[in-house]
């Protein structure tokens, strides 16, 4: 059956809003699996660059309906935005979109909680979006979902609790002030009426394309090594990026995916706290930050930058099942003289066989690299792998040798047109 899932292969950011965006031409549904408002999608449309952190990237294609499945949680704030800055730029949003009435709803004193926990606990590099605190209400089973504001006396009742409770910690552990919970009723009712329209049992929806033969494509927001079970715990987001994560914030089982397309940079990068064994805390690491326009989407945070690591590249390939391999930005490694892969980890003095999800390890790992020639040009002009340099051609091979996984595409540009399809 076919449903394609595009991932994040690394630590995210790894440009799938251009994947995505560039396969949706063919595809008539795009649904977003996981995460929430921290995600920041990049599509680049001729000179025009849009960034959704919500919407699934298909909505630039008008045959594409956009599913916003049960593993989101949404921000009702950030959801009506962006909504109204596509609407604003003549994209059509309204009939296109629809949203699974079981995803949870990111309060305000999730934020708030985000907020204090990141100043005063371990300190992870969150959004601070609320995205954990939610998905921890989630998993007490004292989340509030879309379904949830259909009955105001339900929402009253479930709120209340769930305040009274934050209020609490807010107050006697942080010493902040009260939540005032009738405001809170009367804005999510609000959202109620404005969302209304989109509010389905998308779970049914995407069965009943998939009877009928539909093309959907699984959005995955993030990158596989911040997954909150097979990432770099706890320096992790709070969901699963991984394929599997696709089937259960979808609702579709794993029988309907015929393809797994993994999505990695030509290089590294990582935003947050947690390990990165190839981080370049030098002036090679600014270049490729400056060069590579590397700071955060949706907070603007710099990027840390680091060389390819094809062990954690080969476990995510693993974990993943990745059949088809992207690798993006390439260009961005046009002046470098020498361009470097991970191809192993030493830690005290032996080879590691895996890659090591354990921070304590990870911090004291030794990355062992292997040096290629630069090709010291640019690749705007390249539309083909035989236009290809031949020292990019090389790393390119040499990517695709270490990392275990096929390589399909890659990306020389922002645009849809900047893709050049690799030799099987």
């Amino acid at each position: 059956m076919p449903v394609q899932i595009i991932l994040g292969a690394q630590w995210g950011d790894e440009g799938k809003g251009k994947v995505v965006d560039m396969l949706a031409q063919h595809a008539d549904i795009v649904a977003r699996y996981q995460g929430g408002a921290n995600a920041g999608h990049t599509v680049c449309i001729g000179e025009k660059q849009y960034v959704l952190h919500l919407l699934p990237s298909g909505m630039f294609h008008e045959q594409c309906t956009c599913v916003i499945g049960n593993g989101v949680v949404i921000d009702p704030n950030a959801l009506m935005d962006e909504i109204a800055q596509l609407e604003a730029a003549g994209i059509t949003v309204h009939g296109r979109l629809l949203i699974s009435h079981n995803a949870h709803l990111i309060m305000p004193y999730h934020k708030q909680l985000d907020v204090i926990r990141e100043q005063t606990g371990t300190r992870i590099g969150t959004t601070g979006r609320g995205i954990g605190p939610a998905y921890i209400d989630k998993f007490m089973r004292v989340g509030i979902r879309i379904v949830d504001l259909l009955d105001r006396d339900t929402l009253a009742r479930k709120l209340k609790q769930n305040i009274e409770e934050k209020n609490q910690i807010l107050t006697k552990v942080y010493g902040e002030t009260r939540i005032d919970v009738d405001a809170i009723i009367s804005e999510y009712q609000e959202f109620d009426k404005q969302i209304d329209e989109y509010i389905t049992d998308t779970s049914f929806y995407l069965h009943q394309a998939l009877r009928q033969g539909k093309r959907i494509i699984a959005e995955g927001a993030q990158g596989a090594l911040l997954d909150v079970d097979h990432g770099t715990y706890p320096f992790v987001t709070s969901s699963n990026p991984t394929s599997g994560g696709a089937c259960t914030g979808l609702g579709i089982p794993p029988t309907s995916v015929s393809e797994v397309i993994g999505v990695a940079k030509a290089y590294c990068t990582r935003v947050g706290e947690g390990p990165f064994p190839t981080e370049l805390d030098d002036a090679t690491g600014e270049r490729l930050r400056t060069v590579g326009h590397e700071f955060g989407a949706t907070t603007g945070r710099p990027r840390r930058c680091g060389w390819y690591d094809a062990v954690a590249m080969q476990y995510s390939s693993h974990v993943n099942g990745i059949q088809k391999l992207v690798i993006t930005k390439l260009d961005v490694l046009n002046e470098f003289e020498t361009v470097r892969i991970c191809i192993g980890y030493e830690f005290h003095g032996k080879r590691l066989r895996s890659f090591p999800t354990d921070v304590a390890t990870l911090d004291h790992i030794t990355p062992v690299y292997e040096e290629f020639e630069g090709w010291k040009r640019s690749l705007a002009g390249a539309t083909t792998y035989e236009e290809l340099p031949l020292q990019a051609r090389t790393y390119l091979e040499a990517l695709a040798r270490h990392t275990d996984a096929p390589l399909w595409l890659a990306s020389v540009g922002p645009r849809r047109d900047q893709s050049i399809v690799l030799p099987s």
